[in-house]
């Protein structure tokens, strides 16, 4: 692991290189992102080294004997990294925790930033939003977005750097709650942190779909029923929907039986605003895999909730929680009582899901 400046890397670059004219535009690739993370953090796993803007609070690559809290915050589809630090760092003030915090944005580049920014080959890309499911990078080397995160929180239980952190928490919105969910599946890390003493929370906020473990839906009666329209769309049940082709080489040996029991041991958060209401929303998914699980994020995440009640009613239930009153933005979301209550275990949220 290694984490740079932007200034050491810019001036490495050649002059030949920050004077090219960019090549992009507004195409299937879609607008590069306007801003980049403050800091660059180098990746190697066994398929290679990558690299990849971040936004942190502290460089964390130091010793922080003042951290109690570490806050990983991933981003939505639009890769605004500044905007979900600037609204972790706020409700950390309001929580009164600002100090004790240290908050990381790993910013996933689409392959339209690379250009757009006169970056090297060495930074990491992905074809668009596919970092949201956690695939592999299209280049320069194919590292998964979830092994990024499996080392960012390995950093945190190096007891030298962090004596005294004890809760973790990864959160995300939008993009980067669906990002979140899965990662509390299939993640790696977590039981690392475990066995370090850490305690780790998943806060996952308006995901546009949910990950299943059937083939069952919520029926229009509350219940569930396998999918009624599985032949005229068979991808509901896929990968980042369900199951079926889910990433073998990250997953590895693990079943999905056993994914399930450690996923609903986990502490996992679901905020869900109340005005979340747009099917038309431009962000939304209205893929037939995505319209199976509702007409909109809030009926989605009501109707998972549903799900998660019925399939494991042997298990401690994970907490969904509406925002009143706010729709799909992530600042208001993570700024509400009940986004400072799953965030930093101040005051408690009074709107329940039951």
């Amino acid at each position: 692991m290694f984490l740079g400046s932007w200034r050491r890397y810019l001036a490495g670059m050649s002059l030949l290189l920050l004077c090219t004219s960019p090549a992009w535009g507004s195409d299937e690739l879609g607008d590069p992102v306007k801003r980049l993370g403050n800091q660059i953090f180098t990746i190697t796993t066994e398929q290679g080294k990558g690299e990849l803007p971040i936004e942190t609070s502290a460089n964390f690559a130091e010793p922080h004997p003042e951290i109690t809290r570490a806050i990983i915050v991933i981003h939505g589809k639009h890769r605004n990294v500044e905007n979900y630090f600037a609204a972790i760092e706020k409700a950390a003030r309001h929580a009164d925790a600002r100090k004790t915090t240290l908050i990381i944005a790993p910013q996933f580049l689409n392959d339209v930033d690379i250009p757009a920014h006169h970056l090297s080959d060495a930074f990491l890309h992905w074809k668009r939003g596919q970092w949201s499911a956690g695939e592999p990078a299209d280049g320069p080397v194919p590292i998964d977005s979830f092994a990024i995160v499996d080392q960012l929180l390995q950093q945190l239980t190096d007891k030298a750097r962090f004596p005294a952190l004890k809760q973790v928490v990864l959160a995300g919105h939008s993009g980067g709650g669906q990002f979140v969910q899965h990662y509390a599946i299939i993640g790696h890390a977590p039981d690392q942190l475990a066995k370090a003493g850490l305690a780790l929370r998943f806060v996952v906020a308006n995901p546009a779909t949910y990950f299943y473990f059937t083939d069952e839906r919520s029926a229009a009666d509350g219940n569930l029923a396998p999918f009624a329209d599985a032949a005229s769309c068979k991808s509901f049940n896929h990968w980042r929907y369900g199951p079926i082709h889910a990433p073998a080489t990250y997953i590895g040996a693990s079943s999905f039986t056993d994914l399930e029991k450690s996923y609903f041991a986990r502490d996992v958060v679901v905020l869900l605003g109340t005005a979340d209401t747009d099917p038309h929303h431009p962000d939304l998914d209205v893929s037939c895999a995505g319209e199976a699980q509702g007409p909109n994020r809030l009926e989605r995440g009501k109707a998972y909730f549903r799900y998660e009640q019925l399939q494991r009613a042997d298990a401690h239930p994970h907490s969904f929680w509406l925002v009143p009153g706010v729709g799909h933005d992530d600042t208001p979301m993570f700024n509400s009582t009940c986004g400072i209550a799953a965030l930093f275990d101040v005051g408690s949220c009074a709107t329940p899901l039951r």
